[in-house]
């Protein structure tokens, strides 16, 4: 991967992205308003940090006996754990939280404290994805392993033919591979695409970042089967998977029907590396929105819900997507651009089912860009 060409964006079709951003900066200014979290941010904060750190608590002080009580308080901290990856280190890591840097590195760094690496997140999530979303090759998040299709672009199998109904289970799988091997390779692989130099740091560095986060997380996380006698390693192996499963497949359902669906494209470069549309333009069609009206699900998904919002601003906290997404979808429709929104979560796993289902079939073919 490190051998891709140098992608090109049309300079065309910028007078969308320039309007939208005055009229959204207009937003901040008259209303008088910081683009970064507010106070709604951080009680989200420490009620989602808190629901990790309790039942953890609870567990190692032997509150409760049993097994059940041990595997439920498990549950919780893993959707404790998604909800920190979405609600705070999600928009830390994007420099949104605050104006402070230190604050924002600080949270960031809470990934490494859930068994993943912040750097890494930083490189496939920030320059990868939201530089080359659903771009095959060069968006590691339609870049799966082999036994999935993402997109119409990579090679299909005959394996494809049952994505659609085991893709679900391999879902929550993803933050185990995080705290065991996939930080290792990743940044091997980073370190070969220059990526650590882009970064402003090296590759002994981050592996050194990356193995003493391991120790830690580990360190904590194997407590309660050290501090427990009746606690056999199968009950405390249960609880870990069980948190990390949990997780996993949250933040699975929630970015898969962002990008991966029926809705959105999957632009081709030419053989020159020149894609047909500028990034903002990129941006709005190959990303949808889901149950935006839903208030009580938008404040448990940490905003993302609205990702052509997100795509557009990611340098915007996510508490304040809601209020602009009114501005964004104005202006796309006045551009006579997509804005692609499904009215349910439940409608937007549909779309990225259905999509599975087409894309394990040789049926649908790729189209590139002209």
């Amino acid at each position: 991967m490190n051998t891709r060409p140098i992608l090109k964006f049309s300079p065309g079709n910028r007078q969308f992205y320039s309007e939208l951003k005055k009229r959204v900066d207009n937003y901040f200014k008259e209303n008088n308003l910081s683009k970064n979290g507010n106070f709604n941010m951080y009680i989200k904060t420490v009620f989602m940090i808190a629901c990790y750190v309790v039942p953890f608590t609870l567990i190692v002080t032997h509150t409760f006996e049993s097994r059940l009580s041990w595997w439920l308080l498990s549950a919780v901290m893993g959707m404790a754990m998604a909800g920190i990856g979405l609600c705070v280190m999600h928009d830390a890591n994007h420099g949104s939280y605050s104006k402070n840097t230190t604050v924002n590195r600080a949270l960031g760094f809470s990934l490494n404290l859930l068994g993943g690496h912040a750097l890494n997140w930083k490189l496939q999530h920030n320059v990868l994805h939201h530089t080359y979303t659903n771009v095959h090759l060069h968006d590691e998040d339609i870049a799966p392993p082999g036994f999935l299709r993402f997109e119409p672009h990579s090679k299909l199998k005959k394996i494809h033919r049952l994505q659609f109904l085991y893709a679900w289970f391999f879902y929550g799988i993803m933050s185990l591979m995080w705290s065991t091997t996939k930080d290792f390779k990743q940044i091997i692989r980073y370190n070969k695409m220059n990526l650590l130099k882009g970064a402003n740091t090296t590759f002994a560095k981050e592996l050194t970042i990356i193995i003493l986060s391991k120790v830690i997380y580990f360190g904590y996380m194997i407590l309660p089967y050290l501090l427990i006698k009746e606690m056999t390693f199968l009950n405390w192996l249960t609880g870990f998977v069980t948190i990390h499963y949990i997780a996993s497949f949250i933040l699975a359902l929630i970015f898969q029907p962002a990008h991966v669906v029926t809705e959105t494209e999957f632009p081709m470069p030419t053989d020159e590396g020149n894609l047909e549309n500028d990034w903002a333009v990129h941006q709005v069609k190959t990303t949808m929105n889901f149950g935006n009206a839903d208030k009580v699900f938008s404040w448990i998904v940490g905003g993302l819900n609205f990702q052509v919002e997100h795509h557009l601003f990611p340098t915007i906290c996510h508490v304040h997507y809601p209020q602009i997404s009114e501005i964004v979808k104005k202006t796309a429709e006045e551009f006579n651009l997509p804005y692609n929104s499904k009215k349910s979560f439940a409608g937007a796993l549909w779309s990225h089912e259905i999509l599975l289902w087409k894309l394990g079939r040789p049926t649908v073919q790729p189209i590139r860009a002209s």
